[in-house]
């Protein structure tokens, strides 16, 4: 496997690494590494700092540093989402400046609780509207299994920093898509939260109207676990805590859906991949049962535009209450602020309330399957440069991310748990991803199902994480 963040926090655990020592393998990797731009802002003073601090824990209060399951472990941080102390978070835009990050948000603080020690920001397209992490201000990210090919986004700086082995693990934030897209092109486990299962204080509003989940990228389906059961639980609003009901991971009714439309269509290889993964679950004495594009399509279409609308006016409102200087943003960016402000009212509580209507058709889909296995990618990671911003065309960006990623949006809208993993890997030797849908609080299930996919060993991470031995 080539190592995560589990078998990191072992070996500085037992002592046969520091945590100073690993930080520093981190910073050299990320030295080494430039030029993939995973990283948009390093502070390796912080990262240090927060390194030797846990090694004085380790001799000084060795229960309470065993307490805590990363303990050590380097991490980076998303320059979107958050925020961190003394990480200070631009979202990839001329708009802010780097300055901030003066106070941990309720998450960030789990995260340094975990024993997380950060020391940087990964690259985010400017305020998340990309599937590929490419702002202008810069860096590129490229994707460390083809530099010629995009990471995904809007976590693509996040999911390179780990495909590389900088670090073993990194904070990832999905709005629409945005955890599992560059995890699917990096070949990581990405896991999208139910909604209210991690907390979003201390400042929620009503940023982005739900459908933003924070969490990770990681290299293993057990980093994913732990980490989400370290992160998740009591968020203390603005919606309850899920509160799953049956977890029994015996014999399941396994949805499969192999087709993604007409408009929209997937590669053959990607396909084929989910029915792998569908014939072994099967041979696992679970039901296999075939969906139909008809079951998904309208749904999908529209969480396609409550995506585009709920992004937009949340990108306006902030331009407006932060009085930004909105001139000096990506002209992609300005088109979608003022795409915001053209809709109205009206139109808004229509999206919304279809966006409700999604979540009960998804649902009713449970009523008869346990969960539902489909494509994450509808290609291989595209070209750098195949989702430029520096036009005013925003339906035809959202035309360009749906065909990359045609049902990414559908967990996002509904606010259903989504995983993706990979399976396989084509002729070019990219990452074969498969996605995983269940209902609202059944991580556990996902997890099961992408444990025992992941045991299948047909995916090797290229790059062993820095600090452990290749």
């Amino acid at each position: 496997m080539q190592g995560d963040a589990t078998e990191l926090a072992a070996a500085i655990r037992r002592g046969s690494l520091s945590a100073a020592e690993a930080m520093q393998a981190s910073l050299e990797r990320a030295a080494r590494r430039e030029s993939l731009g995973a990283i948009a802002y390093l502070d390796a003073a912080m990262g240090l700092a927060a390194a030797h601090a846990s090694d004085r824990e380790r001799r000084s209060a060795p229960d309470h540093f065993s307490a805590r399951p990363f303990a050590g472990v380097p991490t980076l941080a998303k320059d979107l989402g958050g925020p961190f102390r003394g990480l200070p978070v631009t979202a990839g835009s001329r708009l802010l400046e780097r300055k901030g990050g003066e106070t941990d948000s309720d998450l960030a603080f789990r995260f340094r609780d975990a024993g997380f020690c950060p020391f940087g920001l990964t690259t985010s397209p400017e305020f998340g509207l990309s599937l590929a992490s490419e702002p202008a201000i810069g860096p590129v990210c490229r994707n460390p299994l083809d530099p010629a090919r995009t990471a995904g986004g809007s976590s693509g700086g996040a999911a390179a920093a780990v495909a590389a082995g900088i670090v073993a693990i990194a904070h990832a934030t999905d709005a629409g898509g945005s955890i599992r897209v560059p995890a699917a092109c990096c070949g990581l486990v990405g896991l999208k939260p139910t909604r209210g299962a991690i907390p979003g204080g201390p400042s929620f509003g009503n940023h982005l109207a739900g459908i933003a989940s924070e969490l990770a990228v990681c290299r293993s389906v057990r980093d994913t676990a732990l980490i989400f059961d370290r992160l998740s639980g009591n968020s203390r609003g603005p919606v309850p805590d899920p509160a799953p009901t049956d977890i029994d991971n015996g014999r399941l009714r396994i949805g499969l859906l192999t087709d993604t439309g007409p408009t929209y269509p997937t590669e053959g290889s990607r396909l084929a991949a989910v029915e792998d993964a569908a014939r072994m679950l099967e041979s696992d004495g679970h039901v296999i049962v075939p969906l139909a594009w008809a079951d998904f399509e309208w749904s999908i279409a529209a969480s396609r535009r409550a995506f585009a609308d709920i992004v937009s006016v949340n990108l306006s409102a902030l331009i407006e209450a932060a009085a930004l200087e909105e001139s000096r943003a990506e002209p992609l960016t300005q088109a979608f602020a003022a795409r915001g402000r053209a809709l109205s009212a009206s139109m808004l509580w229509n999206t919304l309330n279809d966006a409700v209507l999604v979540s009960h058709a998804l649902w009713a889909l449970f009523d008869k399957v346990d969960c539902i296995l489909m494509p994450m990618l509808a290609s291989a990671p595209l070209a750098i440069g195949s989702f430029p911003s520096d036009h005013a065309d925003t339906n035809l960006h959202l035309e360009r991310m749906a065909a990359f990623a045609p049902v990414a949006c559908l967990a996002n809208i509904s606010g259903f748990p989504a995983l993706t993993l990979p399976f396989g890997q084509d002729e070019h030797a990219m990452p074969l991803p498969v996605q995983l849908i269940a209902s609202m609080g059944q991580e556990p299930r996902l997890l099961s199902l992408a444990a025992r996919l992941e045991a299948e060993a047909l995916w090797q991470h290229r790059f062993p994480v820095a600090g452990l031995a290749t």
